[in-house]
Order: C-alpha cells, then sequence, then structure tokens
C-alpha cells in the first residue's frame, strides 16, 4: 500500500503538491482568523465547580470577572486629600454608568468595603481597590485590556491582579513564550539538521515540513475552539509537538529516499522503498503518538481534553503532510537534494559503524549493560516518590508580569493577606435564604464551622455581630434591606444572592496545604442546614477537586493507551513481546523524566538558574507529560523496531539484524532526538512555569530514551530475548499477516 502510494506520488508530483498548497492555504486562513482560548478553570462536575457557578450568577461582585487594582505612593499617605484625589481621578473613567461594562468599584473610603482596614496597606502609602464587571469571565476577559488602559495616573502607581488581570497576564506571557520558542528552535533545528545531512536543501525539506504540520496543527486546535472550550496551553503544546514529530518523520523520509537513491535505484523506486519503510514507520509511529496524547480525553471536563484533541490533530497533520507534501517535494527535487553541501558539517552516510559496535559490545554482555543502566535510570526517577500535586496559580508567572507583581504586594504589604478564603455556599432552591425562619440553621452551621480546627474567621450575614444570637439575627432580617445600616447592605449584597448565602471562611494556614485541604474536607463532610444543599469551593477546594478528578481518571486513561499502544505494534510488528518490552521501555525514559522535573521545580534545584518559583506540581503536568512522552518516546521504538524487522526478515539472524539495524537508523535517532530535544528545550526558555516544565521534562525525556534505552537497554533486552522477540502465537500471527500492512522494500 505504501509502495504504491509513493509511486503515485511521483507520477502525480505537482497535483499532490498543489493539492497540500491549497490545504495550507486554507489552514492559514483559519490560523489568522484565530479563535477565543480558554485559560483553564473549575472542573464543572465537581462540587467546587457547580459552587463557584452559583456564586458568579447570582454574585457577579465575588465572582470570577473581578481584578484588584493597586494604588500607591511612595510619598503620599493613602489617607491624604493629595491621595483620595489622585484616586478618584484615576477611577473616574470607568466608575458606572460612565463605563457599562464594570458593575462596581469598592473602595475603603465609600463605604462599600466590608472591612476597609484590609484595603489599606500596613505602611499607609497603597490602597487596593476592588473592581467587579457584569459579564462572566469569558466575555469580561475580551475588554479587561481596555478597562485597565482607562486606569491611568500622573501622581499615584498602579498595578493590577485578581483573577481578571491574572487572566490576562497568563495569555500574554504565553504569547511571548511562543514567539521566543519559535525564534529559538526553528535556527537550532536548521543547524541539526545541517548536521545530519550535510546539505542546505537536504536540510530545509524537513523543516518546511514542520512548519507547514503546525499550521495545519494550529488551524484544527481553532476549529475545535469553534464548538469547545481549547486550553490557551494548547497552542504552544501544539507547536511544541508538532514541529518536534514533523521534523523527525521528514528527516526519516527524507534519509532513506537519499539512501536509496545512493543505491542506483531511480526516483520512482526509491520513493516507493521510502515510503514502504520510512512511510510506513511514521504512520505507525504517528498512530502511537495520538493514541498517548488521545489519552488526555479521559480527562473530560478540564482543558486536558481539549489539549489532547489538538496535539492529536497536529501529529495527524504532521503524518498528512510526511506522506503528501515531502514526498511530491522529493520527487521534483530528486538528486538535487545534496545541493548546498555544507564541507565543514558531518556528511550523510548510510552509517560508519559505530553504531552497529555498540550493539555489539552491548549484546556480547547484555546483563553487565543492562543492570547497571536500568539501576541508574530508576535513581534518577525516584524523587517522582515524594510528588506533591497542587494546582497552578499566580506564581507560575514571572515576579516581573505585572498582576503576579500586584499579587506579591497584596500579599506581603496588606493585612490578611496572606489568608486562605474558604467559600462555603448554602444554596436554597426556594424562598429568601435569608427569611427569619432559615437564620437560626445558618447561625448553627457558622457556629460549627468556627468551632473546627485553623478556622480563623467567618464573614457572613449571620457572624457581623458576637453578640447577636440566632433570635437577634432573625429579628434584624425580617425588616426591609433597604432600612439595614450601609456596611450591612454591603456584606448582604456581596453573600447574599437570590438563592444563596456564602460564607467566607478564612484560615491561616496556605492554599494548598494539607491543613486547608482538610478543612475543606470537614467542612463538606457537615450536614446541610434543612431544606438546603452544601458546597465548598475557593482556591483550595478547586485545587482539591482537581487533584481527586486527575487520580480518579488516572487509571483508565493508563490502561487505555497502554493496551491501544500495545495492539498497533502488533500490527506493525507481528510480534507479541516486542509490544510489551517498549511499553516497559517508555516507562523507563518517563519515569527519569518525571523524577528530574520533582527533583527541579518542586524541591527547587536550579530555580534562581531557571528563573521560576518552586512549589508543588501541578497535577495537569503528570498527565501531559506521560501522554506526550508515551507517544514520542513510542516514535523512536517504531522507528527503530522497524528497521530491525526489516533486517530480521531479511536474514533471520536476531543478532546480526538488531546491530544492523541499530547501525542503519541509530545515527538518525540520535540526529532527530537532537532536533526534538533542541525545540524542547527551546520551550524550557518559557516564563510560565507548566510550559517551562513541559519543555523540559520532554526534551529530557528524550534525550534519555534516544541514549541510555535505544541505544543501551533494547539492544541488551533484545538479544537476551533472541529470537522470541519476533513470536506470536499461531492464529494472532496468521491474523497480523491477514490485515496485510506488512510492504516490501524492494
Amino acid at each position: 500500500m505504501f509502495a504504491a502510494w509513493g509511486r503515485f506520488v511521483y507520477q502525480r508530483r505537482w497535483p499532490v503538491l498543489a493539492v497540500s498548497g491549497v490545504l495550507l492555504l486554507a489552514s492559514i486562513f483559519i490560523v489568522v482568523q484565530g479563535g477565543k482560548l480558554q485559560s483553564g478553570g473549575f472542573i464543572e462536575t465537581s462540587e467546587s465547580g457547580h459552587a463557584s457557578r452559583l456564586i458568579e450568577r447570582e454574585l457577579p461582585r465575588a465572582g470570577a470577572a473581578t481584578f484588584t487594582l493597586i494604588f500607591s505612593s511612595d510619598t503620599l499617605s493613602a489617607t491624604s486629600t493629595e491621595f483620595r484625589a489622585a484616586l478618584d481621578a484615576a477611577l473616574a473613567p470607568l466608575a458606572p454608568p460612565r463605563d457599562p461594562r464594570v458593575a462596581t468599584i469598592v473602595t475603603p473610603f465609600d463605604g462599600t468595603a466590608l472591612d476597609p482596614a484590609r484595603m489599606i496597606s500596613k505602611d499607609g502609602h497603597a490602597v487596593a481597590v476592588d473592581v467587579a464587571a457584569k459579564d462572566d469571565l469569558a466575555t469580561a476577559r475580551d475588554y479587561y485590556p481596555d478597562l485597565r488602559a482607562k486606569v491611568r495616573s500622573d501622581t499615584l502607581t498602579i498595578q493590577a491582579t485578581g483573577l481578571l488581570a491574572i487572566n490576562n497576564g497568563f495569555n500574554a506571557v504565553l504569547q511571548e513564550d511562543l514567539r521566543r520558542a519559535e525564534t529559538v528552535s526553528l535556527p537550532l533545528a536548521l543547524v541539526l539538521l545541517l548536521l545530519v545531512f550535510g546539505s542546505i536543501v537536504a536540510a530545509l525539506v524537513p523543516l518546511g515540513v514542520g512548519v507547514l504540520a503546525v499550521v495545519g496543527g494550529i488551524a484544527g486546535m481553532y476549529l475545535v475552539a469553534r464548538v469547545t472550550d481549547v486550553s490557551v496551553y494548547a497552542l504552544n503544546v501544539v507547536t511544541l509537538i508538532g514541529l518536534g514529530v514533523a521534523i523527525d518523520y521528514s528527516l526519516f523520509i527524507t534519509n532513506r529516499f537519499r539512501e536509496e537513491m545512493r543505491r542506483g535505484h531511480s526516483g520512482n523506486n526509491a520513493l516507493a522503498i521510502a515510503m514502504a519503510t520510512s512511510g510506513r514507520a511514521i504512520t505507525f509511529s504517528g498512530l502511537t503518538v495520538a493514541i498517548g496524547l488521545s489519552g488526555m480525553l479521559f480527562y473530560q471536563g478540564t482543558f486536558l481534553s481539549s489539549m489532547g484533541i489538538s496535539g492529536a490533530i497536529v501529529v495527524a497533520s504532521a503524518v498528512f503532510y510526511g506522506l503528501t507534501f515531502l514526498p511530491a517535494l522529493l520527487a521534483i527535487i530528486g538528486r538535487n537534494l545534496g545541493r548546498g553541501r555544507i564541507p565543514i558539517f558531518q556528511p550523510d552516510s548510510a552509517g560508519t559503524g559505530w553504531w552497529h559496535t555498540i550493539a555489539t559490545a552491548v549484546m556480547r554482555r547484555p546483563l553487565f549493560v543492562l543492570v547497571p543502566v536500568v539501576a541508574v535510570i530508576l535513581v534518577l526517577g525516584s524523587p517522582f516518590l515524594h510528588l506533591r500535586l497542587a494546582n497552578n496559580d499566580v506564581t507560575a508567572l514571572p515576579t516581573h508580569e505585572e498582576s503576579r507583581a500586584a499579587f506579591d504586594r497584596l500579599v506581603n504589604e496588606f493585612p490578611g493577606g496572606n489568608q486562605t478564603h474558604i467559600s462555603v455556599v448554602v444554596e436554597y432552591p426556594t424562598g429568601d435564604p435569608l427569611a427569619p425562619s432559615r437564620v437560626p440553621s445558618l447561625f448553627d452551621l457558622a457556629k460549627k464551622i468556627a468551632a473546627l480546627p485553623n478556622v480563623g474567621t467567618i464573614t457572613s450575614p449571620v457572624t457581623v455581630d458576637p453578640r447577636l444570637g440566632p433570635a437577634e439575627y432573625a429579628a434584624l432580617y425580617s425588616q426591609p434591606r433597604s432600612q439595614l445600616p450601609p456596611q450591612l447592605q454591603a456584606l448582604i449584597s456581596g453573600t447574599v444572592g437570590q438563592h444563596i448565602v456564602v460564607f467566607d471562611v478564612v484560615t491561616q494556614k496556605s492554599i494548598y496545604s494539607d491543613e486547608s485541604r482538610q478543612l475543606v474536607r470537614t467542612i463538606r463532610a457537615l450536614p446541610a442546614p434543612p431544606d438546603a444543599a452544601l458546597a465548598v469551593t475557593g482556591f483550595t477546594a478547586i485545587d482539591l477537586d482537581t487533584v481527586d478528578f486527575i487520580a480518579s481518571h488516572t487509571p483508565a486513561a493508563l490502561a487505555y493507551i497502554v493496551a491501544a499502544t500495545m495492539l498497533v505494534l502488533f500490527l506493525l510488528l507481528g510480534s507479541v513481546i516486542l509490544p510489551l518490552k517498549a511499553v516497559v521501555m517508555n516507562l523507563l525514559s518517563i519515569s527519569a523524566s518525571f523524577g528530574a522535573i520533582v527533583w527541579i521545580f518542586q524541591d527547587g534545584h536550579f530555580a534562581a538558574q531557571l528563573g521560576f518559583t518552586p512549589g508543588s506540581i501541578d497535577p495537569t503536568l503528570p498527565v501531559i507529560m506521560f501522554c506526550t512522552v508515551f507517544g514520542l518516546s513510542m516514535d523512536y521504538e517504531v522507528l527503530l523496531l522497524s528497521r530491525m524487522q526489516e533486517e530480521y526478515l531479511r536474514t533471520h539472524d536476531n543478532t546480526a539484524a538488531v546491530a544492523l539495524g541499530l547501525e542503519k537508523s541509530g545515527r538518525l535517532i540520535t540526529g532527530a532526538a537532537a532536533i526534538m530535544v533542541g525545540v524542547f528545550a527551546a520551550f524550557a526558555l518559557a516564563d510560565i512555569v507548566l510550559i517551562k516544565a513541559i519543555g523540559l521534562g520532554m526534551a529530557l525525556a528524550v534525550a534519555i530514551d534516544a541514549t541510555l534505552v535505544r541505544a543501551l537497554v533494547v539492544p541488551a533486552t533484545m538479544r537476551l530475548l533472541g529470537d522470541l522477540n519476533w513470536w506470536a502465537p499461531g492464529p494472532l500471527a496468521r491474523l497480523q499477516r491477514r490485515v496485510g500492512i506488512s510492504e516490501s522494500t524492494s
């Protein structure tokens, strides 16, 4: 099938090239139009997700579409007339109804703040102002930059933080990270391709296919964004994966085509053989990578599912252009691939014997090599045993970004800035949630929460005055709300909706500490008031629900990835042993990279050099890493084993097939891995910690996989297994042959 396709493309190279060009133009058109990418958020089906939606719907001022402005002066006191005049002037463009997009503005001076003292810094030279938009987060984030730009002052220094500002900060930094990574990775990939091929023309071909694949993948991502939420992280991950796999796939096909041309084959036959061998291998490799990425679909309700879809699309784009545009281009260029030779670089060759020597030496004493190498890899992975998961927060941003810098000021310079807030939502399906008959049970609930360990204060309509009891509160709220004191009216407007009452529970423990998590669990275990439902949200609850959600869905995702990958490898190789061995090899590579991620980003090694704040690992990071690295590691396993299988079918000598297969593909795999490591390492320069960790983790995984695992562990294990490598039970072997995916290379 693949050989026939190669001959077809050779004979119809111009029409195939034209079709690829039309699809490229369509992709560019879609990319230029763009689309809305989401910034993550809570899991809709979780308790915290439900409670957050209730707050967002009924209490916009306390919902997600808010931001906080910090006004400060080195010389003026926050309570001085000049400071307040400058503050009012700066806020004037936002004040309703002048800007209809703004719902409320709360300052410490207008009588609407629940606790004005907490909005003035400890040194008395800064003021925090809370601004709430009228729309939800998805709508308000689009016009937030315009709102922020309206607030200016010649007298005061202004910084913005809060959910809208942090959301905007992530988007801006991610865009800058992507530009930086592309600026570094493309020239680096070109240099490495020159080292592999030794010619400018041959080096430019895979790089061009890589760019086409990324454009196609980004277009597919934006199409997906029109029907479902797609994470802002997907853009960086699509580019990272797309460049890596597309350049690798093109490298293998281009090299095999040149190899067959040097053997004296015509362009038609050389392309047919290249498609029958390398073309077939990259198709199955693409399937294994896509299978790994599709494992993220098991995490519906999080941004992981959109990232899995987007990653699978860019891999499909890489395979598509590798089987259409690339062979058509090779058919046109032909022997001109060697043009522009660079004498200072190593010329392309069929192999120098170095990899054959390594394989032979390893297979001479396989256990002597296997045991210490596996031990080293397991030691590298050992830090993963003390992994601690917690959601990404504003500390994932660089310290110089405005919303991060302002957040740090809130925490360090304002009273109560380092406190953790837990929102307890009491939902009543009908009637006034603050009806006098309901006040006593709300009072009892507040009393039970206040008695729990690590609870500091509770802000709610039934905890305003410790001198009042349930009867007094019931009498207080039996009168019209308009007759209540202004500060109490402000409290009710921020904590009581049409169907809900919100308790703001404060603890001095940090957001992601074990004590805060246990407090959330304990509150959730409390009985709800009569005729009401109880739900807990806030950053700690969202973090807890996210970790639990991912942990509960991971076993099914892992089982699917492993089973589907083994099935594809069996169909490719006709062996039941090699797929199992390949999975074990992959797990070795992944364990080492996981250990390195924990050692660096959680334990804090090289934090100053890499420019990040150490902390717990985001729960999505291991999922992204596993699904991506498993597929990419299998990429090299497929390319290596398919070449070994080719030699084994020709000679039926396992040892010779392993040595010759490694020689013919080892140098190429090393070059391809170096390119992929270079691309991934460019993303390790990102300012966003999650992208930095993904880039660095994947670079380490590929480096370990292409050196220790492929060069040493694979030949050692294949020597120990001998002809058993290629064994399958009779019925399965006949089934595999009946599928008809074997290719002739002659």
